[in-house]
């Protein structure tokens, strides 16, 4: 008995427990792309659900109909044969449930990793956000700003994340706005995130990279595109230029508050890419031959 009433405590206390969660940030998007990746959750749960339903119905069928029962010491059951049906259901089903989540991935996947619909022809708005132990760093090189552990974008608008890293390999997720993407030292990722709701949101480092991960987050605001400008243009009024000096500071181990400066880092410090990218070679044998010849 008593055993009866802990088993119906635990299950009230857990009932309660998830009744006060707050709702998973992934199914709850504020962006196409996260739009399609809550799809892609929602698609597999069900799946998985009506399997596990199948699957526990079969056996409870199974185990009631094909229960032992009262046979005479010399009873022999009958020979039956196998079911060609039967058979195919079996290895049929499961190829056809494993082909359509493969489909649903490759689509999702391409999806996400394309510019969002309708935004094509837009000019995105580029933001490189880069990390450091265990901070991150989002240059605005058209607007000439750069900010620590905070990121203003506006709404409705391709952005243009550029990801790289300044020290170990972290992991860019906003679970409202964009499915998450490796930043790493040696070479520079993209990630196109579009906003289509105004407020703020929490995007962190989903990487575990050293003793500080655990408050390597950082804050995402949308705002309408009058007021981003206004932004900018009180960054330049009132905030600091930032120095070489500084930023090789800001790149020590640690964290740190919500920062922002006038200038970016890539102007002494450039991301890895084109010509600054650890995996450029240099002119080609073609083109020091014309050198030489000239």
């Amino acid at each position: 008995m008593k055993k009866k009433w802990a088993y119906i405590m635990l299950l009230t206390a857990t009932a309660m427990f998830l009744a006060g969660c707050e709702p998973l940030l992934v199914l709850d998007p504020k962006g196409p792309q996260a739009a399609t990746t809550a799809n892609v959750i929602w698609i597999s749960i069900i799946t998985m659900a009506v399997i596990v339903i199948v699957v526990i119905t079969m056996l409870a069928v199974v185990l009631f109909k094909y229960r032992a029962s009262k046979q005479s010491d010399d009873y022999e059951p009958p020979h039956i044969e196998g079911s060609p049906i039967v058979e195919g259901i079996i290895v049929g089903v499961p190829v056809l449930i494993v082909t359509f989540l493969a489909v649903v991935s490759v689509i999702s996947t391409y999806q996400v990793e394309s510019v969002p619909e309708g935004y094509e022809d837009e000019e995105p708005l580029v933001i490189y956000a880069s990390s450091s132990n265990w901070k991150w760093h989002f240059s605005y090189p058209e607007q000439d700003i750069e900010t620590v552990n905070y990121v203003f974008i506006p709404q409705d608008r391709n952005v243009e994340f550029r990801l790289y890293s300044h020290s170990t390999i972290s992991s860019f997720w906003v679970p409202q706005l964009a499915g998450q993407k490796y930043a790493m030292a040696d070479m520079v990722n993209t990630l196109n995130v579009v906003a289509d709701h105004p407020g703020d949101f929490v995007g962190r480092n989903s990487n575990f990279n050293g003793e500080g991960f655990a408050e390597n987050m950082f804050n995402v605001t949308v705002m309408p595109h009058d007021e981003f400008d206004t932004w900018i243009e009180e960054i330049h009024a009132t905030a600091d230029p930032l120095t070489e000096d500084k930023f090789e500071e800001l790149l020590e181990p640690g964290h740190l508050g919500q920062m922002t400066f006038t200038g970016t880092h890539q102007e002494f410090k450039p991301a890895p890419e084109g010509e600054n990218s650890p995996h450029n070679h240099g002119p080609s044998e073609s083109e020091d031959e014309g050198h030489d010849h000239h």
